[in-house]
């Protein structure tokens, strides 16, 4: 249907516009130097040493998971409320993933608390997502995978230009995985970017990147190899040169889209106020967030298909963020999902549904969103 408020919007500007049509004027659409430089400027936008474009956020989340060398019999750490590409990546190793619980209704990301319990001497990884771009509390993962000697993925889907204790987020663990998806705050349609500080894992990412080959085409093609060997079992998660150059022309716009974002969470969470019953996690929480999501936790007495219905009718799109993976039949039949499990997250998974958020969106309709949830839930 034609939504009055999408759930999210892209807008291209003339750069990115320009940029990608000068990608289709060069002849050059496979991986080559506008990805180079897209990978260049995404480092050191972030302040990391290594930095790969791939196809997707997906494949960034594979391709981590490899690198930290999880395989078949290991186990992984990770959220379940989450989108379930996290847990696949683990998955597609041959590794378990376990589950551990949020931290409350007041924070959606992993509870360091519930790690703990979840470790076994097969845990090979830790997974932590990053929710709706609200930075995870690292300071006590990380010290709980150093004194095991566990790597720590960063799962910064959503965070891209998120910060925590002045370390951008997807460079606080050891291996940090974005996406570029049509809805995220970078938008290139599809792609996603790995990054590293360690040289071992970003090697590996390299050649795994592209069929674990030495050389690439556009290395070929300028004559700098006649020739490759295949070093490592690999895949083909490269990027195209169109969306490496929206990437690269929006990167230097993140920080403003990013910081309208959090203008239109302010008045939202404003408006929220006046309608006991309902809350928004991550109010006060650590860091800087991206607001890629905000997320409204309705009361056990309101139901949550309902108020998606009347806002539905009001032309305003909702969605939920997430219904829990291990509750998910795939995950029920292989790895005995069930309720129960993790009841905060479960709790949360009945009961979140997410509104409209883009930089474009301005106030008056900002102001209509929240309208027409305090009519859906009576709130008025």
């Amino acid at each position: 249907m034609g939504w009055t408020v999408p759930l999210s919007d892209v807008s291209l500007s003339a750069e990115e516009i320009r940029a990608a049509t000068a990608v289709l004027a060069s002849g050059w659409l496979s991986m080559g130097p506008v990805t180079e430089a897209f990978e260049r400027a995404f480092a050191d936008y972030l302040g990391v040493t290594y930095a790969f474009a791939v196809s997707s956020g997906t494949a960034a989340l594979h391709l981590a998971h490899l690198a930290a060398g999880v395989g078949p019999g290991d186990e992984v750490v990770a959220p379940s409320l989450t989108f379930v590409a996290t847990a696949n990546a683990a998955v597609y190793c041959g590794a378990t993933p376990v589950f551990a619980d949020i931290a409350g209704t007041d924070d959606f990301n992993l509870s360091a608390d519930t790690i703990v319990p979840a470790l076994s001497g097969a845990t090979r990884a830790i997974t932590v997502v990053h929710y709706g771009g609200y930075p995870c509390d690292m300071a006590p993962v990380l010290e709980i995978a150093a004194e095991r000697g566990i790597p720590v993925i960063e799962d910064a889907a959503h965070a891209v230009g998120a910060s925590y204790a002045g370390r951008r987020c997807g460079t606080i663990g050891d291996i940090g995985c974005f996406s570029f998806f049509a809805n995220k705050n970078l938008p290139t349609g599809e792609g996603g970017m790995i990054v590293t500080d360690n040289e071992a894992y970003a090697e590996r990412i390299r050649a795994m990147r592209s069929h674990g080959m030495t050389t690439l085409t556009w290395d070929r093609h300028r004559g700098h190899a006649r020739a490759y060997d295949v070093v490592d079992l690999g895949y083909n998660y490269r990027i195209g040169e169109v969306a490496s150059a929206l990437g690269l022309a929006g990167l230097a716009n993140l920080d403003r889209a990013n910081a309208r974002r959090e203008k239109i969470v302010e008045r939202y969470r404003r408006r929220l106020q006046e309608m006991p019953g309902l809350s928004s996690p991550f109010e006060g929480a650590p860091g800087r967030s991206a607001c890629h999501l905000f997320p409204v936790l309705l009361p056990p007495e309101i139901p949550r298909e309902g108020v998606a219905a009347a806002m539905q009718e009001a032309g305003v799109q909702t969605s939920v963020h997430y219904r829990p993976v291990h509750l998910f039949s795939y995950y029920r039949q292989r790895f005995g999902g069930k309720r129960g499990m993790l009841p905060v997250t479960e709790d949360v998974g009945d009961r979140e549904i997410t509104l409209p958020l883009y930089p474009g969106m301005d106030d008056p309709t900002a102001e209509y969103v929240m309208d027409a949830l305090a009519a859906a839930v009576g709130r008025r």
